[in-house]
């Protein structure tokens, strides 16, 4: 057999593997998508099956969900299946690699559950868990979410518009961003234990928009998907979705909506701002200092070897978005 071996002027710097990717190369597998979990049901018997032919035990029970269909929020793309969505996520309370959260969460307890929206409003509300699906009209939606490490998903969120539960609140005039804070609590998040395994965070996790973003149409209150309520990886009981934005300003288990009228100190913005900028607009001009933005990975039906590689739309295909950045220099605020 003849193997060609490059001469190390031939590779560049960027395209060596890191030390730690290598030393950890299978877990890494793990965590690229290539899981090949079955879906989650209200059985607490269901059980997961990875690509290495692992048992995961999936215990945390989801409820099917009564909700509309609206047309103007339908997708002709091919839904990523959802043992890919429910076994393939960054959140890092639960473990920084992509299979952590399925493995780490499955006795996390999303009853009882309070939201809170306060700061500059007239009537601060807060929420239980069973008021999630009660006072709002749950609609579907299907949506692409796009990750900062260039995978991308189409995902049939269930939940409502951020919008309705800001207005419950009576937004002050002087409010101009809406912070918000995911669930403090070591015992049952592992990754706020360890900073290492959490990825550094100082927790609790904190994101914020604009009001104007907040207000959007499009920007989501998610309780669901697949028809059902989230399991804990996905964020339960209620996340964030803005589709035009990356993956990270779309925060998982949401207990506390602050409307202020300063831009907030937002998590990943203050641990690397050079990489997480405040806006995080889908923009495939503006590379992460590391990998390039121009093109995506669609997390599909294939396995191990199936590419899917496709061309990074601006605002993520959400052109509508792009009247609110007009005036915007979209390098400068990424």
């Amino acid at each position: 057999m003849l193997i060609r071996t490059p001469k190390s002027s031939q590779i560049k710097e960027h395209q060596v593997t890191d030390e730690h990717i290598y030393q950890n190369r299978r877990q890494i597998l793990k965590s690229m998508g290539f899981l090949g979990a079955s879906a989650l049901m209200a059985s607490p018997h269901a059980r997961a099956v990875n690509w290495f032919g692992e048992d995961e035990a999936t215990t945390f029970k989801t409820t099917a969900l009564t909700f509309s269909q609206p047309q103007i929020y339908h997708s002709d793309e091919i839904l990523t299946p959802e043992q890919k969505i429910i076994s393939h996520n960054n959140f890092y309370e639960f473990g920084s690699s992509k299979s952590d959260p399925v493995a780490n969460s499955q006795s996390f307890k999303v009853e009882p559950w309070s939201l809170r929206i306060d700061g500059l409003v007239e009537k601060p509300v807060t929420l239980g868990y069973d008021d999630l699906y009660k006072h709002f009209d749950l609609e579907e939606r299907i949506y692409r979410l796009r990750c900062v490490e260039a995978w991308s998903m189409v995902v049939p969120w269930i939940g409502f518009s951020l919008a309705d539960l800001i207005k419950k609140a009576n937004p002050l005039s002087k409010a101009k961003y809406v912070v918000f804070e995911t669930l403090y609590d070591p015992d049952q998040m592992p990754g706020q234990r360890n900073r290492f395994s959490g990825g550094g965070i100082d927790y609790p996790y904190i994101e914020g928009l604009r009001l104007d973003e907040a207000m959007h149409p499009l920007t989501l209150m998610s309780v669901g998907l697949y028809g059902k309520t989230l399991p804990p990886q996905n964020g339960a009981p209620i996340r964030l979705v803005v589709p035009w934005k990356y993956g990270f300003k779309s925060i998982k288990s949401v207990v506390r909506i602050r409307l202020t009228d300063k831009m907030p100190a937002t998590t990943w913005n203050q641990l690397a701002a050079n990489e997480y900028g405040f806006y995080a607009n889908v923009n495939p001009k503006v590379d992460h200092p590391r990998w390039t933005q121009a093109s995506e990975r669609r997390i599909t039906s294939g396995g191990l070897f199936t590419r899917n590689r496709i061309d990074t739309q601006m605002f993520n295909g959400y052109p509508e978005v792009a009247s609110m950045y007009t005036d915007m220099d979209l390098r400068k605020y990424y």
